[in-house]
This record gives C-alpha cells, structure tokens and sequence, in this order.
C-alpha cells in the first residue's frame, strides 16, 4: 500500500527533459545540480511552475531520478504536482519545459501556471 502510495505522489520527467537537463547542466558547467521544481502562488491561474538549478537538498525535499538526472519537489509542491509528468518540448513556438499535470482543473494559454479545483 505504502509503494502505491508513493508512485501517486511521485513526479516524472521523460526522456526529452532529462535529455534537456543534462545538456543544460554541462552547458552551465553544474555537474552536481539537480532540477528543482517548486509551485508558488501568482501566475494568470493561481498557481505558476518554478524550475531552476540546485545542489543543496532540503529535509522537505522529496528526490525523484529519471535516466541519471534527479528531480527534487518539496512536500508543499507535491502535493499540488503529484502524478505529473514534467517533458521538454521544442516547437515553432519555441522551447520549454511542460508540466502535464493531473490535478491542475485549469491552466493558462502559456502552460505555466494552473489552478486546482
């Protein structure tokens, strides 16, 4: 029960985000960083998507590994992202990080940031 549990409070990246991620790093020269991914209030829907470089882990942290690359959410961001899929998509419109997440009831045009029911 308790494994269930925890794969519904995870979060993903695929394997055109860690891709991203690990070709962001060396460009940064960041070989030990992880992705951070947090959720604040603001955005046009309530609630926007942060990501940014980090190397220091925080007791509220939870670390998720994809392909060699680590994603770090802390619990208050979890449980608003729980279940999400982060990917990097690169379009005519350009290049970006995505979050398709489950519990989001809306989001705005831009994809960055969403509201809950």
């Amino acid at each position: 029960m308790a494994e269930i549990l925890e794969k519904e409070r995870s979060v993903r990246l695929t394997a055109s985000a860690a891709k991203r991620v690990k070709e962001m790093k060396v460009q940064e020269n960041l070989p030990n960083a992880f992705l951070r991914l947090a959720v604040s209030g603001g955005g046009c829907s309530g609630f926007q998507y942060g990501f940014s470089f980090d190397d220091t882990l925080q007791p509220e942290d939870r670390a998720f590994e994809f392909d060699g690359v680590t994603l770090v959410v802390d619990e208050t961001s979890l449980d608003l992202v729980r279940g999400a899929e982060v990917d990097f998509v690169a379009d005519l419109m350009g290049a970006a990080f995505q979050v398709k997440n489950p519990n989001a009831a809306s989001s705005c045009g831009c994809g960055n940031s969403f509201s809950v029911g």
